[in-house]
């Protein structure tokens, strides 16, 4: 039988009950095609990484772009897929919650929201008005019957805002406001995992991990439920593609070639 999108997101908020699962980012669909052959349960896509995929910088895309991108990841794979909605590309409440409700109908199992402005001078909206854009993505959630599970972001440590009490503060708000999962990027050490993990409970922790963070045992043991890497992926094959290409422009030779992904393994995958 064919998978619904009612059924992804029925396993997505599943996989939340218990024990830890990684959602990897995928960048494009050949992507996430590949990464659903890999045995993944469950995908989310990357802001940063999608953005580079189009020519343009993290933060740069429009609500537009992000919606048609999602739909076509949820229509290429049957694994659930949590959106990155930044922050839900407007900064009015009912400006969030109007996008949220076009984000929902792409088909996608779950949706984030953060509380960064993108101003550099103020990089975190006020705490009354994030906890307001939370409610409000909630509400145009629950308008729609969708089921989609919601997460609330505080993006204060990738702002260089380290408090760890003002992010559980923010993180417990956000849950108290609607949010079904919380997540503070840019936490690191085993001591603020396992506070934030304490301090939502039981509500599900979202953990981004890059090359030198925990393995999943060891943010299992903290108590973690779900892993993302954000754009890791892409940059990983942005390293790869920029290596062969400035060796040619640069030396005039060829040998970085040799370190790619056979092509008939790569037509089978998709084929």
């Amino acid at each position: 039988m064919p998978i619904t999108v009612a059924d992804k997101r029925a396993t997505f908020r599943k996989l939340h009950e218990a024990g830890c699962f990684v959602i990897p980012n995928p960048f494009d669909v050949g992507s996430a095609k590949a990464l659903q052959q890999l045995g993944f349960k469950a995908l989310a896509s990357t802001s940063a990484g999608f953005a580079w995929t189009i020519g343009k910088a993290d933060n740069h895309v429009t609500v537009d772009d992000v919606c048609t991108h999602l739909a076509m990841l949820c229509a290429a794979v049957d694994l659930p897929v949590n959106a990155d909605f930044e922050g839900g590309f407007a900064h009015e409440a009912e400006k969030v919650a109007a996008n949220v409700a076009r984000g929902v109908k792409t088909g996608v199992a779950g949706l984030s929201i953060e509380d960064s402005t993108g101003d550099a001078a103020k990089p975190l909206y006020d705490r009354a008005h994030a906890i307001a854009r939370i409610k409000a993505a909630r509400a145009a959630i629950d308008a729609d019957k969708s089921g989609v599970l919601l997460t609330g972001r505080c993006e204060a440590f990738l702002v260089g805002q380290s408090d760890l009490d003002m992010v559980i503060d923010r993180l417990c708000a956000y849950s108290d406001a609607g949010a079904d999962c919380l997540y503070a990027p840019g936490i690191k050490t085993r001591e603020q995992i396992a506070a934030v993990v304490k301090a939502v409970a039981p509500k599900p922790v979202n953990l981004l991990i890059g090359p030198s963070g925990l393995s999943v045992a060891q943010a299992a043991e903290l108590g973690v439920r779900r892993i993302s890497v954000g754009g890791s992926l892409a940059r990983a094959a942005w390293a790869g593609f920029l290596r062969a290409a400035r060796e040619i422009a640069e030396h005039g030779t060829f040998s970085e070639m040799a370190k790619g992904h056979p092509a008939v393994e790569l037509n089978k995958m998709f084929g």
